[in-house]
């Protein structure tokens, strides 16, 4: 299964780039036939470096951070709350403006130093180029530091992937869904950081025959009801909808968890009532220390095992209807 990873290079700041490329600038020297030639070659040179520099790296980053396309549900929803989708869109833009003017700036420069037959002239048209590129630079120095922000966050984004089938587990703390996710996994889950769950959250992958499908657990956003969550929070968990193709809830009857049965199943209506359209497959946890002898729902022991291929059975058949629903042409 593929997961979204972000290859974004560094940002530098606009003081950066221009030490960059003027130094760069700085150390070239041609020798020409004679001195009006070699003061032509090289301030040509020099005027050359320093603005490819600055569109590479301009032209780069505008390459590397990712498109947020509109048929996309999860990543627009999941940016514009960590990061803000209208100022990173705009700072992308800037940077694209300023890596084409810089391209016109720069040919325009090197025309009006090939016509020119006076060294002072050409001297002084390289000097209105590295005072125009400063200015030019200067315009995008905020947008530069929002991208190199941007950066980061987006390394500490989960590696996840919207278009695989995934349950999303839901619970109050200590019913038992971290050691549930542990076992459900095919190999040791990994802890991503989220900026808006309090532990990060926990993905794993579930093995079926060649197929992957993801589980995640998210401590923190989950565990209450839906109608104490800050708009901060119900941002999150509406973009976590669009990952949630099939949701887990875990109840436990022995209450070994702190919290009543009253109050577990109030979450559940609340997550019933919050992702409609979701099948959500209901199970009691521990039930080595205490069974309610519901018979509508499976109860397991991650700690023993018991039942718990009945869980992972019912839990895969639900994915795979998923899975040919996104696509159908696999069987």
């Amino acid at each position: 299964m593929a997961e979204k990873t972000y290859r974004i290079p560094t940002v530098l700041t606009a003081e950066e780039l221009l030490d960059k490329a003027f130094h760069r600038a700085s150390k070239i020297s041609i020798k020409g036939t004679n001195f009006l030639d070699g003061k032509k070659k090289t301030v040509l040179a020099k005027v050359t470096a320093s603005g490819d520099i600055i569109t590479d790296a301009l032209g780069g980053y505008v390459e590397k951070f990712p498109r947020i396309e509109k048929d996309e549900d999860f990543l627009p929803e999941l940016v514009d709350i960590i990061i803000g989708l209208d100022q990173y869109k705009k700072s992308l833009g800037a940077v694209n403006w300023a890596c084409n003017r810089m391209e016109k700036l720069k040919t325009e420069t090197l025309r009006n130093i090939r016509r020119s037959k006076d060294p002072e002239i050409i001297d002084s048209i390289r000097g209105q180029f590295y005072g125009r590129t400063s200015s030019l630079m200067g315009q995008i120095s905020k947008d530069l530091l929002f991208l190199q922000e941007c950066k980061n966050k987006f390394r500490n984004l989960p590696s996840v992937d919207a278009n695989v089938p995934t349950l999303v587990v839901a619970g109050f703390p200590n019913v038992g869904k971290s050691n549930l996710v542990t076992v459900l996994s095919s190999a040791t889950p990994e802890i991503a950081p989220y900026p808006f769950t309090t532990k990060g959250i926990i993905v794993g992958h579930i093995d079926d025959e060649w197929r992957k499908y993801q589980i995640i657990d998210t401590p923190g956003l989950l565990d209450r009801d839906l109608s104490e969550r800050n708009d901060i929070e119900m941002q999150a968990i509406l973009a976590l909808k669009y990952l949630t193709h099939v949701m887990l809830v875990v109840l436990d009857p022995s209450e070994t968890c702190g919290y009543d049965m009253e109050k577990q199943m109030k979450l559940l209506t609340s997550l019933q009532k919050g992702f409609k359209g979701v099948p959500i497959i209901v199970a009691e946890s521990k039930c080595d220390v205490f069974k309610s002898g519901n018979p509508d729902r499976i109860v397991f022991s991650a700690k023993t095992g018991e039942n718990m291929e009945t869980l992972r059975t019912a839990v895969i058949e639900e994915l795979r209807k998923i899975r040919l629903e996104i696509a159908p042409d696999e069987e």
